[in-house]
């Protein structure tokens, strides 16, 4: 498919998708974005004004349908990723699905299997973000035992977000749409991942302190399940320990966001402001790191996702293997937390 021009079809057209996905498309050369399929014919049509895509949808099939398009960009929140990327994918369509994958791991799974069926497309998942311009060095340091034995892993991820009680209900704060996803810990959980491999048991506590915000679609007040606290002790296949402090309720933290791993014969400082590292040998100062040349990433999603299809360049963030398996520590946390038990990571 290298010398073919590829089309892509969007499914969901949010926030991302307009600031990231369709102006990625864009500009790689023999791609084309050639229709979008929004919750409304009114939404859609704004979105193909903003930028010049021919046809609006209301309905998925028209997409799926279209022999035309060989690729689908799924925008949607979570509640649709499963059953969009499984349409799409029977379709005979590449995928690139926003994050969160799914609501729950059954759903995830589900996204997997229709995936391995399909081996000749394409699948890939939006990464966690933050990271981009330092992972790979973390991971060398990591593998070449810089860090000596990996012991106590800290992430703290906090913002003031939900103190105002006034605040319209987010979709973020919505059962339905969001399932077990909550707050930004499925995004640090995909960090600690990516960088130090799978999590074999959590142990989690949570509150909800607003319960309850204004749905301005509906106008009514809707009751709130998914906290916006949440603690989790969690330990991970290499033998360490990870702590997660994730918080919507913390203003003017004296800690900054970010996640510390400290090692037998060094500690290693991540902070996401900035994605930025520091190495501090043990009883030596921390001193900033910068990332092995060459291995500075940026933000390429969507070229990722073309290299892909036209290459057979296999996917590297974030496959769906790897999706999988965030979901399963995400929906071991909301177990955790609201079983009052630990839970391990094979059992989901």
């Amino acid at each position: 498919m290298s010398d073919q021009p590829i089309r892509v079809g969007l499914i969901g057209a949010g926030a991302n998708t307009r600031l990231l996905h369709i102006p990625g498309f864009q500009a790689i050369d023999g791609v084309e974005v050639v229709a979008v399929c929004n919750r409304s014919m009114e939404s859609g049509q704004r979105v193909a004004d903003e930028f010049g895509i021919p046809r609006v949808a209301t309905d998925p099939d028209e997409i799926y349908a279209d022999e035309d398009i060989d690729a689908v960009c799924i925008g949607t929140w979570p509640y649709r990723h499963s059953e969009f990327t499984v349409r799409g994918l029977n379709a005979g369509k590449h995928v690139l699905c926003e994050a969160r994958m799914a609501t729950d791991v059954a759903r995830a799974r589900a996204m997997l299997i229709a995936s391995q069926a399909r081996p000749d497309l394409v699948a890939q998942l939006v990464p966690a973000p933050w990271d981009l311009r330092s992972w790979r060095t973390v991971r060398r340091l990591i593998d070449e035992d810089a860090l000596g034995e990996v012991r106590e892993v800290y992430v703290t991820r906090t913002n003031p977000g939900a103190l105002n009680p006034r605040r319209p209900l987010h979709w973020r704060e919505h059962g339905e749409y969001s399932g077990f996803n909550t707050m930004e810990f499925g995004i640090v959980a995909e960090i600690v991942q990516r960088w130090l491999g799978p999590t074999e048991r959590v142990l989690a506590d949570a509150a909800t302190f607003t319960t309850s915000r204004r749905d301005e679609e509906t106008g009514e007040d809707y009751p709130i399940e998914i906290p916006d606290s949440l603690g989790v002790f969690a330990r991970l296949a290499n033998g360490a320990r990870a702590t997660y402090l994730v918080s919507a309720v913390a203003d003017a933290p004296r800690v900054p966001n970010g996640i510390a791993i400290h090692g037998t014969d060094a500690t290693l400082h991540w902070w996401a402001d900035g994605d930025r590292l520091e190495l501090a040998p043990r009883g030596e100062e921390p001193r900033p790191l910068d990332p092995d040349p060459g291995t500075a990433g940026s933000w390429r999603v969507e070229a990722d996702f073309i290299d892909s299809i036209r290459d057979g360049a296999p996917v590297e963030l974030t496959s769906f293997e790897d999706g999988v398996q965030y979901m399963q520590v995400i929906e071991a946390t909301w177990r955790s937390w609201s079983e009052g038990r630990p839970v391990d990571i094979a059992s989901v």
